[in-house]
This record gives structure tokens, C-alpha cells and sequence, in this order.
């Protein structure tokens, strides 16, 4: 059918109100790179698993996943920075237990809250602690460390102030006696060069870390936080098994990004999470070789991964009871 002249008229009329909309409203998200801030230093468990996710969600999505590194304050720093930046579902956090879950009970002035200016996207993993010791140090085992540390100066370093190692690590000494020393770094990567060279005696951080220096013979782990030994490094005992009862810990790592974000864009994202670590999939098949575990069907989904935030966020309360620790 002829279209008719009013209709014509009418069409032009609206042509210049239409090239005023924005550009989003007629782009298919995503339609330009997206930023992943990691709230840590390069090299670290957030760092690796936050590098190896969003490669695979880049592949998922068709676009470019940019990785940023906002290292300071336990990952408060970066984490701020997400909640705190407009919700269109391109700049997104590498959250985990410090900036998410501990920092509230360590950390007295916070310029965002993580289960209100967040919003859970998808849980990818999580992986055990072990205290990772070096060489020339005399203690080989979780109960002869906790002596030498009563005998002399045994400096154990963690992530940082607020992190979630920092946290295992106040509980250790709390629930045994231990005197280690804390030295915060800005990452579980940054403290690496120091622990080889011999700078600090020992640390405090996720297996995924410590695994290539214990396996390459530079360190050695003694002890790691979990209900069963590890099948990578199966020497090892747990922490339990060295007389500390009932001793778990981990770390987790999940996207989020700024509550408010279009329901859309967060299913998008979502999906692209899943695909990455589903099944034996390349992606999941590292990060089991780096000692993580990946999160279940459930717990990849917005619900569930919220649902493990507000759980582990009661737990890190007690934690920090436990441990005495105080919002500083």
C-alpha cells in the first residue's frame, strides 16, 4: 500500500527527535570494551582468576574485557570505585572476601556498602589458604611453627590490611596461641619476591598463589586450611590434621557491578560467566590446576551468589569477633 503523504510528513517530522537519542538506545550491549576492576595488585588469587574470567567472558560476549588493577585500602579502593560509577554494565569488580565481606568488621570509614552498592553478577571460585613458610626456616609443620613462633620473631605476610588472609591469619593466632607477626602487602602477588629472597619468613595466602613456589622448591607449604588435603599437593597436611581444630578458610572471587545496572546487561554478563567456567572447560580446567574449586550451577547466578555473600558476611562477623579484630 502507497504510504500516504500525511503519514510521509508525519515520519519526517520525527526524524530529527530520533537522531537525538542517545547512542544506547539504539547499540546492542555490549557494544564497547568492558572493564574489569581487580581491587588488588597485579598477581594475586583475584588478579589470575579475574585475568583468566575475563578472557573467557570476552570470547562469551564478542567484546574486548579490559583487566584494571586498583590496588589500596584491602580492595576498598577498587571496589569503591565500581559502586560508585554509573550502572550501564561496563565497569564491573573482581570482588572477593576482603573488599565484599571483611572490610566492614576491620575498617571504620567505608564510602560504600558492599551488599547495597553492588550488585552480585555471578560467583566464579574459590580456593583454600595455606601458610607457606621459607626454606631456611626451621619449622616443617603447622604445630612447630606455632612453637618457634613463641621463641622468636616469625613474620607471616598477608594481602593486606583487611583481606581475607589477614583475617585466617588473626584467627590462627587467636585460636592457637601463635605469636606470628603480621606484614601486610598489597597483594598476595606483591609479596612473593620478599618471601623467596628471604625478606619476610613466611606467608598467609590462597593455594593458587603458593602452589608454583612450593612445587618449584623456592618455599614450602605447611599447612593448608581445609576439611581434606589438597590432591596437588598432597604432602601437605591440613591445619586440622596439625591440631588446629575444625580450621577452614578460603577465598572467593565473583563478578559483580553497580547496583542499578540494567537486568539485561547482568543476564548477559551472567551467561557469559557460565560459559567460561562450564564443565571441563578450558577456563575451569586452570583454575582447578591452580588449587580453586568452581562454584556450583547455583551460586553462579545473581540469587545464589547473593545468597553466598550475605552467608559468608555473617561468618566473617564472627570471624572477626573471634579474632578480636575492630573496625580501624
Amino acid at each position: 500500500m502507497p504510504t500516504s503523504r500525511r503519514t510521509l510528513i508525519k515520519t519526517i517530522g520525527l526524524a530529527p527527535a530520533v537522531t537525538l537519542l542517545p547512542r544506547s538506545a539504539f547499540a546492542a550491549y555490549p557494544d564497547r570494551p568492558i572493564h574489569l576492576v581487580v581491587p588488588f595488585a597485579p598477581g594475586g588469587n583475584a588478579d589470575i582468576v579475574g585475568r583468566l574470567v575475563g578472557q573467557g567472558m570476552s570470547d562469551a560476549l564478542k567484546q574486548t574485557v579490559v583487566v584494571d588493577n586498583r590496588g589500596g585500602a584491602g580492595g576498598s579502593i577498587g571496589a569503591e570505585i565500581v559502586a560508585h560509577a554509573t550502572p550501564d554494565g561496563y565497569l564491573l569488580l573482581v570482588g572477593s572476601n576482603g573488599p565484599l565481606t571483611v572490610n566492614p568488621f576491620v575498617q571504620a570509614k567505608m564510602s560504600y556498602d558492599p551488599q547495597k552498592d553492588l550488585a552480585p553478577i555471578a560467583l566464579t571460585s574459590y580456593v583454600p589458604h595455606v601458610i607457606i613458610v621459607t626454606n631456611s626456616l626451621p619449622a616443617k609443620t603447622i604445630p612447630e611453627l606455632i612453637a618457634l613462633s613463641k621463641t622468636q620473631q616469625v613474620s607471616i605476610a598477608t594481602s593486606g590490611v583487611g583481606s581475607a588472609t589477614h583475617l585466617t591469619l588473626a584467627r590462627f593466632n587467636a585460636q592457637t596461641g601463635a605469636k606470628l607477626v603480621h606484614v601486610p602487602y598489597r597483594s598476595g602477588g606483591s609479596l612473593l619476591p620478599d618471601l623467596i629472597s628471604g625478606h619476610i619468613q613466611g606467608a598467609m595466602t590462597e593455594l593458587s598463589t603458593a602452589l608454583p613456589q612450593h612445587k618449584g622448591g623456592k618455599a614450602r607449604i605447611v599447612g593448608i586450611a581445609a576439611a581434606q588435603r589438597s590432591k596437588l599437593v598432597p604432602e601437605v597436611e591440613t591445619m586440622i590434621e596439625g591440631g588446629v581444630k575444625d580450621f577452614i578458610a578460603s577465598s572467593y572471587i565473583g563478578i559483580l557491578a553497580p547496583a542499578g545496572t540494567p537486568k539485561d546487561a547482568i543476564a548477559q554478563l551472567q551467561k557469559s560467566v557460565e560459559k567460561t567456567l562450564s564443565g571441563n572447560s578450558v577456563s575451569a580446567e586452570r583454575l582447578r590446576a591452580m588449587g580453586s574449586e568452581i562454584a556450583t550451577a547455583e551460586q553462579m547466578t545473581p540469587p545464589g551468589f547473593a545468597a553466598f555473600i550475605r552467608t559468608d558476611y555473617e561468618h566473617s562477623r564472627e570471624a572477626a569477633k573471634l579474632a578480636g579484630l575492630k573496625p580501624q
